[in-house]
């Protein structure tokens, strides 16, 4: 079977480790042939070209810059994508007839890429919704529904229409997401979504307890406290106004130590919190080499995840994944509409707290400081995973199409 997919992650080889690669790893493990195009910034000054590997071709695509730039360049970026990935199609894949062409959200500016698919070779067209958009920019009040942001909406919107209405099939990412979808979109058929959640190929990274010290001593970080690590995007989603209330409420806990790694356009944020407030008991890195990361992120005892109180989409961070493989349990701060503390604290491999009270945040890092819980949640975290969240289940959801 050909495969088409179409992605905004920016990759050269499907042997990098990630929610899209590992699904990609999957199908080349079932002799299908994988076409991706995958994206190149123009700052980056790279042509358009192909890479070719064994049952997997990768067309790198030149397409204008959307990250890191202003809101213009970006808008003008994003609207383009589907008349170039549309003319890339027809140009480097013209003589390959695709059976399924797979794409998620964001980005919404790819129906038309999709369509032309669809009906130049009559494939199944299968959407990943990672992000309901543009609701969640009006959640975080980037854009508004009425006055002069209206019109933006509009066109957003109905973009986000056609892209569901050109899917044969939509799968989301928790039950929430399949009935905020349904609720919102009630001229979708309800066969027509179903349950695809983010998943990874599970990896064991085996460090020793000599790696862990050193790595410990590196970054002067305690070996006699409960250490919690949150490791990623460190924007507007993450309700970073709160991350940075917990821990001026801890500033004085000598159980806990907290580390935060990532970027983002929140960021600045906590770096002045953190040269104002000199704290002792937590961390701020922005960037860290991959490796250093690995080894850290396996070291620590707690996985954190943060959303912002106002979102009413229900979201579902991979994140999560990266802390279930590494055995470790989880403490998710997030907005009520999203299910995944329900799938936390169901699944016993953490606790879940909403993002606007500090106490209740604070009573839930008590519930990690026993070694022994710790352990037992860790463990379940990892059997969860590997129960529910693999590559390999996802790629049996969207070949039962096939059957």
């Amino acid at each position: 079977m050909n495969v088409l997919f179409l992605t905004l992650l920016d990759f050269k080889t499907v042997e990098e480790n990630g929610i899209y690669t590992d699904l990609m790893r999957e199908f080349i493990k079932s002799d299908h042939n994988v076409y991706i195009i995958s994206p190149t910034e123009k700052r980056k000054n790279e042509k358009t070209h192909l890479i070719y590997d064994e049952n997997c071709t990768i067309l790198k695509l030149q397409i204008g810059n959307i990250q890191k730039t202003n809101l213009i360049e970006k808008g003008i970026s994003t609207f383009t994508l589907e008349k170039k990935y549309t003319t890339a199609i027809d140009k480097y894949f013209r003589q390959i007839k695709f059976d399924l062409v797979l794409y998620s959200t964001p980005p919404i500016t790819l129906q038309k890429a999709v369509e032309y698919v669809k009906k130049r070779d009559n494939a199944l067209s299968y959407l990943l919704l990672k992000d309901i958009f543009p609701q969640n920019a009006v959640d975080l009040g980037i854009i508004k529904k009425n006055g002069i942001h209206r019109i933006l909406y509009s066109v957003l919107r109905n973009k986000e229409k056609k892209l569901y209405m050109t899917s044969d099939y939509i799968g989301c990412m928790s039950e929430a997401n399949k009935v905020f979808l349904l609720k919102h979109n009630p001229y979708l058929q309800n066969e027509r979504i179903e349950l695809c959640p983010n998943s990874i190929d599970p990896s064991y990274t085996e460090i020793s307890e000599s790696a862990k010290e050193k790595i410990r001593e590196k970054y002067k970080i305690p070996n006699n406290k409960t250490i919690f690590i949150y490791g990623g995007n460190l924007g507007k989603p993450q309700g970073v106004d709160f991350l940075i209330e917990c821990l001026e409420s801890n500033k004085k806990n000598r159980d806990a130590h907290f580390i935060i790694v990532g970027s983002g356009t929140e960021y600045y944020k906590l770096e002045k919190y953190f040269e104002v407030n000199k704290l002792q008991n937590a961390q701020l890195f922005s960037q860290m080499p991959k490796t250093d990361y690995e080894v850290l992120a396996n070291s620590c005892d707690v996985g954190l995840i943060f959303l912002d109180k106002r979102f009413t989409i229900p979201n579902f961070p991979s994140r999560l994944l990266s802390y279930m493989q590494a055995s470790m349990p989880v403490l998710a701060t997030t907005d009520v509409n999203t299910d995944i503390g329900e799938v936390i604290e169901e699944g016993q491999f953490g606790y879940w707290c909403e993002s606007n009270n500090v106490e209740i945040f604070n009573q839930k890092i008590e519930c990690f400081y026993q070694k022994e819980a710790r352990d037992i949640l860790g463990k379940n975290a990892r059997q969860y995973l590997e129960n529910n969240y693999t590559a390999k289940h996802s790629y049996e959801i969207i070949m039962r199409h096939f059957k």
